[in-house]
């Protein structure tokens, strides 16, 4: 197995990126309706490629396999990788084709959020597109959905010796059949859910790691996380108080700060610590991306309870300018 401290990469994941674009309003509109907009911004969105971002932003050295089409938005995916520092050398660019946009609605009222998409034309990467070199010097792996190009991503990176990590924001039978390859498995209230009938968080999270995992962690908003890893065994957190605007992208940022604090060396625990509070932080702007916070303004936030926005706000206000092509 190869030294993981001269892999080129620490985290490489794969995704089909999109643009979102992020709405706020008061109330969401009836039937035959309307109402004013607060606010909007274009972000780049897909599961892994926010939780990328995230990641780089914290620090690690990432790269995005993946496709877009030769438009305008897949122009802005490619800038907004590169201008939070993932690589992008993999990315490719179908020309001709389209790619895909998300509105994503979030309404004060409910201080939930609505989504209507249209799907672009860029098709995926077949296998033999991916690049082997970046599969073979990553420590980590990162998916979201069981596909072939996904699963062929992983066993490939896993023979070379990372680590996969998957985003299990809904329950697929798919994805349980493959859980054996999986190392951590962070999955959302919704997945949770349907796998179990009660509260017994830690228990739960550990039944599910005799199936593979080394860590389970399971995802609940405002009521924090609750986990179990064979390395600081069942563990429950409490999300931070902050003043919500939109919770588009948490778990994605979840993810990817877990990611960062796993490659600096953290246990499973202070790895969630690092992710509840990016994640939180993230919920303080709109969009997915505006929020994410660097590695010192989540350590001040897990220190003393403050946010530093500077940074934040500047890339806020650079998001709801136009779409940065």
């Amino acid at each position: 197995m190869e030294d993981s401290s001269v892999k080129q990469f620490e985290i490489a994941g794969y995704d089909m990126p999109c643009v979102d674009l992020a709405v706020n309003v008061d109330v969401f509109p009836k039937p035959n309706g309307g109402t004013g907009v607060n606010a909007l911004s274009w972000q780049g969105g897909g599961k892994v490629a926010s939780g990328m971002t995230a990641a780089a932003r914290l620090g690690a050295k990432c790269a995005i396999l993946g496709a877009v089409g030769s438009d305008d938005y897949g122009r802005f995916c490619q800038k907004d990788f590169q201008r939070h520092g993932v690589d992008i050398s993999n990315l490719l660019c179908r020309e001709g084709k389209t790619t895909s946009l998300s509105i994503v609605i979030s309404d004060r009222e409910t201080a939930g959020r609505s989504i209507v998409y249209r799907h672009g034309s860029a098709q995926p990467p077949v296998p033999e597109e991916l690049d082997e070199e970046i599969l073979q010097s990553c420590q980590w792996f990162f998916i979201s959905h069981v596909t072939g190009v996904a699963m062929s991503a992983v066993e490939r990176a896993k023979a070379s010796g990372a680590k996969i990590l998957v985003d299990a924001d809904s329950y697929s039978s798919e994805l349980m059949e493959h859980i054996d390859l999986i190392d951590v498995f962070i999955g959302s209230e919704f997945c949770y859910d349907v796998l179990f009938h009660d509260q017994n968080y830690a228990e739960n999270c550990r039944v599910l790691c005799e199936k593979g995992p080394s860590t389970v962690i399971f995802t609940f908003g405002p009521r924090g996380c609750a986990g179990f890893s064979q390395d600081c065994g069942g563990f429950r957190l409490p999300a931070h108080q902050v003043p919500v605007v939109d919770t588009t992208g948490a778990g994605d940022v979840f993810h990817g700060a877990y990611l960062a604090g796993a490659v600096r060396g953290l246990n499973s625990v202070e790895s969630a610590k690092l992710a509840t509070a990016a994640a939180c932080i993230k919920c303080t702007r709109m969009g997915g991306r505006a929020g994410v916070p660097d590695w010192d303004t989540a350590q001040e936030l897990l220190k003393t309870g403050r946010v530093d926005y500077t940074e934040i706000d500047r890339r806020a206000a650079f998001y709801a300018e136009r779409l940065q092509v």
